[in-house]
């Protein structure tokens, strides 16, 4: 494999202390200015989160990310409000102090400087970011990769030790600008801007990238590897086999529904499952 960037770092390894992980999401409920706001009592939102991150810390998984998906349907970065990251910087905090683990950021759609707006103020260790580089037609329609605008962002901040988790042929959208490229390339180009680690997808939420997509990714890169959708106790063993780890959402919500609150037993039942593949790691 032909290095495409000098920076040789695990961020896995350097913010977790092990080489596979497993990273569950708080999915939080809509904030004050989403559509779906309802009035709710901003401490009862908080408390959602707060309940859902320790049924998953208590079921084993090693670290989470916050992410404002009850915001849908979701803002193009550069209309997105500042509530939307003052509310989300406080639920990094309260998180971060009530679970001791590792916190990372996702800010719906494709919002790198907020989310290292709220990394920085919530304590959090990294961001994921669907789109880092080149661009696509998504649901909120076309998308650049922000890398060179974030990261000089991130250089203002003083904000360097928060990491860069990025997307591989990110799902909730179309290609066809870059189609004649390949998925391999796509890759190159995440390391090429700095990223720190990479995702592969499925093409929506609780959809799986096929192992053949995630065997084509983890050639192209030297960075570490996680799949973040479709992630459930029925493959993680395939999965764990050939990457860094996972980012789990749905498969841990009551009846699988990512709308629903965390389910203690399916979060038993996946970390069982997943520790086969764990500990074959050594």
């Amino acid at each position: 494999m032909q290095l495409i960037s000098d920076r040789s770092s695990n961020a896995i390894r350097e913010i977790f202390g092990r080489d596979k992980v497993l990273i569950g999401m708080i999915h939080c409920p809509p904030f004050p200015g989403a559509p779906r706001y309802r009035g709710d009592r901003v401490e009862a939102i908080y408390d959602s989160c707060l309940r859902d991150a320790e049924r998953l810390i208590q079921g084993g998984i090693h670290g989470l990310i916050v992410e404002n998906h009850g915001d849908v349907p979701f803002q193009k970065p550069e209309d997105i409000g500042p509530e939307t990251s003052a509310f989300m910087a406080v639920v990094s905090d309260r998180v971060r102090r009530a679970t001791g683990v590792p916190i990372g950021v996702n800010v719906l759609a494709n919002a790198p400087l907020p989310a290292l707006a709220v990394a920085a103020a919530g304590g959090a260790d990294f961001i994921r970011v669907n789109q880092w580089a080149n661009a696509y037609v998504a649901n909120e329609g076309f998308m650049e990769g922000r890398a060179a605008e974030a990261m000089r962002y991130r250089s203002l901040l003083r904000a360097e030790n928060v990491r860069v988790f990025a997307d591989s042929h990110v799902k909730h959208g179309s290609h066809a600008i870059v189609a004649d490229r390949s998925v391999a390339e796509l890759t190159r180009d995440l390391a090429f801007f700095d990223a720190d680690c990479i995702i592969a997808t499925g093409q929506r939420t609780g959809h799986s990238a096929s192992l053949e997509e995630i065997d084509e990714i983890g050639k192209a890169t030297h960075l570490p590897l996680l799949v973040g959708s479709g992630v459930n106790k029925d493959n993680i063993l395939a999965i764990l086999a050939r990457t860094n780890g996972v980012i789990v959402a749905s498969s841990l919500k009551e009846e699988g529904l990512w709308w629903n609150p965390v389910d203690p037993d399916r979060v038993r039942r996946f970390v069982e499952r997943a520790r086969l593949g764990l500990e074959a790691d050594g």
